[in-house]
This record gives structure tokens, C-alpha cells and sequence, in this order.
């Protein structure tokens, strides 16, 4: 417990450092975890051909996920020539061209890969290293500074009232098999905890930055939808570790495990909380 409590204390400095810096900063770090948590991924799900060392294919996905960090920087820092449209062209160009060379690494190493090695390796792109920079794309918002605090809010907050719920009148298992310590009772507590944060915080400090606009009522809608996201994400790696008969996805958060298994809430919650602020506050 005591190695558990360090290593949450430790993320959620380095989260709330990271979110403070911004910018460059926030990108460099979240360049760093998504490297780690696709590395976590590839070894899950046997993406290395000989399931440790990290092979060709996984390299292309490395050289691809820094390009893709690359771009987003830039957009976000306005120092580049890529902006507006032509960076969702440029995205998406990104990604298919990196499932093609994927599939050429397949094609010209054949026999040395499978199909579904593949298809993992580019799942594992997108799953972890894509889906987190949604966090720097939040922070990119108006008022973005405010508003990414929600994904953490959302995902761990949800974590920590549906815990406490869970463990004082928890009585119903919501997914007996794949989770069989989580209940109807704490992922309701969680969700209304997550709920009451988002209000709280936009009452005592956002409400008095985006002005001529009530925007409370739009924390707590991301506040509770966000948190039954995170727990949707929370259920998908467990979901994975048990396809693959693994414990953890690392051990590189002490009490833990890997980026993954303390990120994978956060995974599911930023790319939805970035949407929600688009379409709900205008940012």
C-alpha cells in the first residue's frame, strides 16, 4: 500500500507539473508516456517478434508516433506552416501512411511477422499514443488551461469515489468475470463524484474566467459522462491483460505497474472530454 500511495502521489505530480508548464513541455512528456505505453501494448499483445526486444515493426511505430507528436506540437504552437484543415489532412495522412509501411515491413520481412501482429502494432498506435494527445489538443483550446484538468478530474476522482462507494454498500458485480471487485453501486459513485467535481471546480474557478457564459452546468455533464468513459477504459486494458494472461502492464510505477495500467482511464476520457468541450462550451 505504501509503494501504492508513492507511486500515485508521484504521477499526480508529474501530471499537475505537466499541466501547469503547457506547451512544449506537456507535449515532450506526453511524447515520453505514450512511447512507454505503446512499448507496454506491443509486449502485451506480441507485437516483438520474440516478445521482449523491440523489432522492426515496432520501430515503425516509434518513428511514427514522433512525427505524429511532432505535427501536433507545431499546430498547437502555431511556429509551423501546418494549421486548421490542413493539419486534420495531414494527420490522417500520417496514420494511413503508417499502417502502409507497417504492412511493407510485413510484406518484405515475410515470414518474420503475422497478420495479426499487424493489426496490433498499428492498434497500439492509436490506442495508447494517439488517444493521449488528446490531452495536449484540450490544452490547445480556449481555455483549454481550465477545461484538460477534466480529464484527470473525470478519470481519477471517478477511480476514488467508485472505490470508497464500492467498498461501503457495493452488493451488485457490474462485470462479475473480467473485474469482479467492481459494482453497480461505485461506478454510480464514481460518476456522481466525478459530477459534483466538475461543478465545483467550475464554480470556484472557471465560472470567473470564461465570462458571459454559465458554464457549470457543462462541468458537470463532463464531469459524469466522462467518468463512465474512464471506467469503460478502465474495464478495456483489464480486458486485455486478461486476453493475454498478464498481471501488469509494466512496473514502472511502483504499486502500480506501467503507464498503462495508471493511464488507461485517462486514455478513454481525454479524446471524449475534448469532443464535449467543442461541442459544449464552444472552445
Amino acid at each position: 500500500m505504501g509503494k501504492r500511495i508513492a507511486g500515485g502521489f508521484a504521477v499526480a505530480v508529474l501530471a499537475v507539473a505537466a499541466l501547469l508548464a503547457g506547451g512544449i513541455c506537456l507535449a515532450a512528456i506526453l511524447l515520453l508516456i505514450s512511447c512507454i505505453a505503446y512499448r507496454e501494448l506491443c509486449r502485451a499483445t506480441g507485437v516483438s517478434a520474440d516478445g521482449r526486444a523491440p523489432g522492426l515493426l515496432e520501430g515503425v511505430g516509434y518513428g511514427g508516433i514522433a512525427l505524429y507528436y511532432l505535427l501536433l506540437w507545431q499546430y498547437g504552437s502555431g511556429l509551423g506552416p501546418v494549421t486548421g484543415e490542413k493539419m486534420a489532412l495531414f494527420l490522417f495522412m500520417l496514420l494511413i501512411g503508417e499502417l502502409m509501411l507497417m504492412m511493407a515491413v510485413y510484406v518484405l520481412t515475410f515470414p518474420r511477422y503475422r497478420s495479426e501482429q499487424v493489426t496490433a502494432a498499428f492498434f497500439c498506435m492509436i490506442y495508447g499514443p494517439v488517444m493521449l494527445s488528446f490531452i495536449y489538443l484540450t490544452e490547445s483550446l480556449q481555455y483549454g488551461a481550465y477545461i484538460v484538468w477534466m480529464i484527470f478530474i473525470s478519470s481519477w476522482v471517478c477511480d476514488t469515489c467508485a472505490y470508497f462507494t464500492g467498498v461501503t454498500c457495493g452488493k451488485h458485480r457490474m462485470a462479475p468475470v473480467l473485474s469482479p471487485k467492481k459494482s453497480v453501486e461505485g461506478a454510480i459513485g464514481g460518476v456522481a463524484g466525478s459530477a459534483l467535481a466538475g461543478v465545483l471546480f467550475s464554480f470556484f474557478l472557471v465560472e470567473n474566467v470564461i465570462p458571459d457564459q454559465g458554464v457549470t452546468w457543462a462541468f458537470a455533464v463532463i464531469g459524469g459522462i466522462g467518468a463512465v468513459i474512464s471506467q469503460i477504459g478502465d474495464l478495456a486494458a483489464s480486458a486485455i491483460k486478461r486476453n493475454h494472461d498478464i498481471k501488469d502492464y509494466g512496473t514502472c510505477i511502483p504499486g502500480h505497474g506501467g503507464i498503462m495500467d495508471r493511464f488507461d482511464s485517462v486514455i478513454f476520457t481525454a479524446p471524449v472530454i475534448y469532443f464535449m468541450a467543442r461541442l459544449l462550451i464552444g472552445a
